[in-house]
């Protein structure tokens, strides 16, 4: 089946899937020209949310002064790290420059966020600098929480990576995996609900296995999940009995997968109240997490960990002319990946342009799609569409949808191509 005739046989929702990223530009409002708004928008965090954020800024209205702040000097995306631990891509094909933005003429510091001063409107840098703004936006996506599983802290990630914030530890599993002798067992241990991409650990498990077939076929995955389903759990399925029969356990939380401590030193996982030990060769634990670190020293983030906000327009409900998007922010029925961030962004850039210029935003949709590789040549993929209803992000129902249920390899394999221009076709509306 070619790409041609792929297209022809989508039905309407896997239309939305291929073409969501147009979706997302539909709810901008006509961009400003001459005679802008003026004012300074500060951004921190150059991810899918902060970099996106800072473009559509610039872009909506050139009067703006656009200042992005983000410690590194290069971004790596957790999107197809997934294809680097499995040694069929190399990391470089997921490092992104920020030279794009500067193009584009935002300012791009490189640097770290001490504080916010929310009353005085201005944030200090570690190098003593202050910045001042009239409107912030944070994007600072995740921290992991090495406090919520006993024996697992920053040390034990060196020998249980957790793989999650892609660059050294997708390395770091990449080579363990490599390392391990054929007939080694690999643990994978997702957290519970919400966490960072929700489909990525049952992705990992499924690349890890197209590994393991081609070089270390006596080896098994296990799968140790603290919830009882998972993202497109059907799917997954389905493609590991096709493709990697007998290879992926899975555990249900409920039955024996909630991990409740860990050895890091002997690689062992306790479950059910420490009757039941699992000892591997390789252990991809991911803990918990919660909002960026910057977020809780702002003060931005309530008791679930997460930083509430106003569903029409992202600002936070805790500190004034503070917008929070991205992975950090409670987004309602939004997941938390890369796409629904970068829909975010678009939406409280084009809000706060409207904002500083006396006009009330237009009302809001979102888009959210997701791709995951089963295979490199086996896609399978989400979509859904969001608005802002009684206060709250909910899903708009018969909007969205899953892949639909077939063994047609050559539909897996052109979804996979889907999943490739997905991600180049965000990567350039993002970092150019």
């Amino acid at each position: 089946m070619t790409v041609r005739d792929a297209n022809t046989a989508l039905t309407r929702r896997h239309f939305l899937l291929a073409g969501s990223a147009a979706g997302a530009l539909a709810s901008l409002p006509p961009i400003v020209r001459a005679g802008g708004s003026a004012g300074r928008v500060i951004v921190i965090g150059g991810g899918f949310g902060g970099a996106t954020c800072a473009r559509y800024l610039r872009r909506l209205d050139p009067a703006l002064s656009i200042t992005l702040v983000e410690r590194d000097p290069q971004f790596i995306t957790c999107p197809f790290s997934n294809l680097v631990v499995a040694g069929r891509a190399d990391l470089a094909a997921i490092t992104h420059s920020y030279a794009g933005l500067r193009a584009a003429g935002v300012e791009v510091i490189h640097a770290n966020v001490k504080s916010i001063d929310a009353e005085a409107h201005r944030i200090a840098l570690e190098d003593g600098s202050k910045l001042p703004y009239d409107r912030l936006v944070v994007s600072p996506g995740v921290s992991l929480r090495y406090d919520a599983t006993p024996g697992y802290d920053e040390a034990a990630a060196h020998l249980m990576p957790h793989a999650w914030k892609a660059g050294t530890q997708t390395l770091l599993l990449r080579d363990q995996l490599q390392a391990m002798a054929d007939g080694g067992v690999v643990v994978i241990a997702p957290p519970a609900n919400p966490f960072r991409c929700p489909p990525g650990p049952y992705e990992r498990a499924s690349l890890i296995a197209g590994y393991l077939k081609r070089h270390k076929p006596r080896s098994k995955i296990l799968i140790l999940d603290a919830k009882d389903k998972f993202s497109k759990q059907g799917l997954f399925q389905d493609g590991w009995d096709t493709l990697y029969p007998g290879m992926i356990e899975w555990v249900a939380g409920s039955t024996g997968g909630l991990v409740e401590r860990v050895d890091a030193a002997t690689r062992t996982l306790v479950t059910e109240s420490g009757f039941t030990e699992h000892t591997a060769a390789v252990v991809n634990f991911i803990p918990r997490q919660h909002a960026g670190a910057i977020a809780h020293r702002a003060d931005l983030v309530d008791d679930s960990g997460w930083c509430p906000v106003a569903a029409h327009n992202f600002a936070s409900t805790r500190v004034p002319d503070v917008h929070v998007i991205g992975d950090a922010a409670n987004a309602g029925a939004m997941p938390k990946s890369g796409f629904a961030a970068n829909s975010q962004a678009k939406v409280c850039a084009a809000a706060i342009v409207s904002e500083l210029s006396g006009r009330t935003p237009v009302e809001p949709s979102f888009v959210n799609t997701c791709y995951s590789l089963v295979a490199e040549d086996y896609g399978i993929s989400v979509a859904a569409v969001y608005r802002a209803m009684d206060g709250k992000i909910a899903a708009i129902k018969g909007a969205g949808g899953v892949s639909p249920k077939t063994d047609d390899a050559a539909f897996r394999a052109s979804e996979a191509a889907y999943a490739r221009g997905w991600y180049a076709s965000m990567a350039s509306d993002i970092w150019g």
